[in-house]
């Protein structure tokens, strides 16, 4: 029985020491050579119609500009806080803090190219950058891009109303 079970230890302990091909595989290093593939590399190229997880709903994000509601607008006035007031100034006339420090001023929002460019054209340039401003792509999501471009679109609404189109605010006013 003593001598069985030795046997047993013995033949267990003996069993592990075999192949370790599933704990010790090989790996190739960056760029080097593969004869597993066809081309000979080790980086290959994704299967064609492969989408990266999440492609799709930051693409609808990107091409689809959301409802404006008072939340938007909210969430708009705090990316715009952050990101775009120390330029653009927070009304918009382009003398935020940086201006004032002598870097370039931007465009202010109020002048009459910008308050008839198309909404797209906000986007793309917090998106892709324009001038002196660099791409806020990486920093600034989609939806918080659409976000900013409404609260923008509110600024050069606030900048640019008529008392007449405004009757509730004509009777608070003494």
């Amino acid at each position: 029985m003593r001598r069985l079970a030795c046997l047993m230890m013995l033949s267990a302990a003996l069993g592990g020491c075999g192949d370790h091909s599933m704990s010790q595989q090989n790996r190739y290093g960056t760029f080097s050579k593969a004869a597993l593939f066809r081309d000979g590399t080790e980086a290959q190229s994704p299967p064609t119609g492969t989408v990266a997880q999440g492609d799709l709903e930051r693409t609808q994000q990107v091409s689809t500009p959301p409802g404006v509601d008072m939340a938007l607008l909210s969430r708009g006035q705090e990316r715009y806080d952050i990101y775009c007031s120390p330029c653009h100034g927070l009304s918009g006339h382009g003398d935020g803090m940086i201006v004032q420090r002598g870097f370039p001023a931007p465009p202010s929002y109020h002048s009459a190219r910008l308050r008839a460019a198309d909404a797209r054209h906000f986007f793309d340039v917090i998106t892709n950058g324009y001038g002196a401003m660099y791409s806020y792509a990486a920093r600034v999501e989609p939806r918080d891009r659409w976000a900013i471009v409404a609260y923008i679109r509110a600024l050069q609404q606030s900048q640019h109303t008529d008392m007449a189109d405004v009757p509730q605010l004509r009777s608070k006013l003494p």
